[in-house]
């Protein structure tokens, strides 16, 4: 048999992505596992999801991830949808199964296993989540089902914040308690866990509208955005002492569920954390 010059490709839709790194850190782990496969990051603007969707169907692509704004409507152009996605009513990764295509969500799986890296308690704890998008309503699932007590959610639209909060009680074992995001918003010093799920800080240098003295010892500080070590966020945390996570280690560690989704193999998660190291000129846990 001759040679091969067939690539097989993934990537990621969005719109904005041009700040999207997840390329680093899957190209280095195809390159490294010798697989030949192509990560491409593609704008599809706001109306245009449909037709990308065919397209990659079309085109044999072997997957691709989903970020901004089209996590909740990518389930339509899907076959079939794993539990977790569909209590979020959001995907992030399209891959092949038995010859479907199929969405799974590791938005929160990231999430929830830098937590667990950390070693931060989750059980029976409180959290507060900023944000009612599709990376909020990952993250409230995946704590709840790690046995998360409470689940506070902050957001200025009210009816997508109630949304979020309705889904927490109905479909989890955890309460979801609405918090109206209208002026700075207090962080009741109970909170054990606070999570930044909004975009603020993506495309520009601007922090959520919190009363960040209220940041007390002991908390767990999170912030999801992917294309940043140090979000402002995540430095008025740093500032007072208290643990952070970043939306860097997330991606590495949904990264890799995407990867073994993709190929079928192990993920070479050393190789994927360097090459994030690398790119950004940081240390990560």
């Amino acid at each position: 048999m001759g040679k091969s010059y067939q690539k097989q490709w993934v990537g990621v839709f969005g719109d904005p992505v041009d700040d999207n790194p997840t390329v680093v850190m899957e190209q280095a782990a195809f390159d490294y596992a010798e697989i030949p496969m192509e990560y491409l990051t593609i704008q599809v603007k706001r109306g245009d999801l449909k037709a990308a969707m065919e397209g990659m169907r079309a085109m044999n692509f072997s997957g691709i991830n989903i970020t901004m704004p089209h996590k909740g409507e990518v389930i339509q152009y899907l076959d079939e949808i794993s539990d977790s996605a569909k209590t979020m009513g959001a995907v992030n990764t399209v891959y092949w199964k038995d010859g479907k295509l199929a969405g799974e969500n590791t938005d929160g799986k990231g999430f929830l296993k830098s937590l667990q890296d950390g070693q931060v308690p989750i059980k029976g704890k409180k959290a507060m989540i900023l944000g009612a998008g599709g990376a909020a309503r990952a993250i409230a699932v995946e704590l709840a089902g790690a046995g998360i007590a409470v689940v506070t959610v902050v957001n200025r639209n009210e009816e997508h914040g109630q949304a979020l909060v309705k889904i927490i009680n109905e479909k989890t074992a955890a309460e979801g308690v609405f918090m109206p995001w209208k002026e700075t918003v207090s962080v009741p010093e109970d909170t054990d866990i606070l999570v930044n799920a909004t975009p603020i800080g993506f495309t520009d240098e601007g922090k959520p509208d919190i009363a960040y003295d209220d940041l007390k010892e002991g908390m767990a500080v999170c912030d999801v955005i992917p294309n940043k070590a140090w979000t402002p966020f995540l430095l008025e945390a740093k500032n007072r002492g208290l643990r952070t996570f970043n939306g860097l280690q997330m991606l590495v560690n949904q990264g890799a569920v995407a990867f073994e989704l993709w190929t079928g193999k192990p993920a070479p998660m050393d190789v994927m954390r360097k090459a994030m190291e690398k790119e950004y000129g940081v240390t990560l846990p």
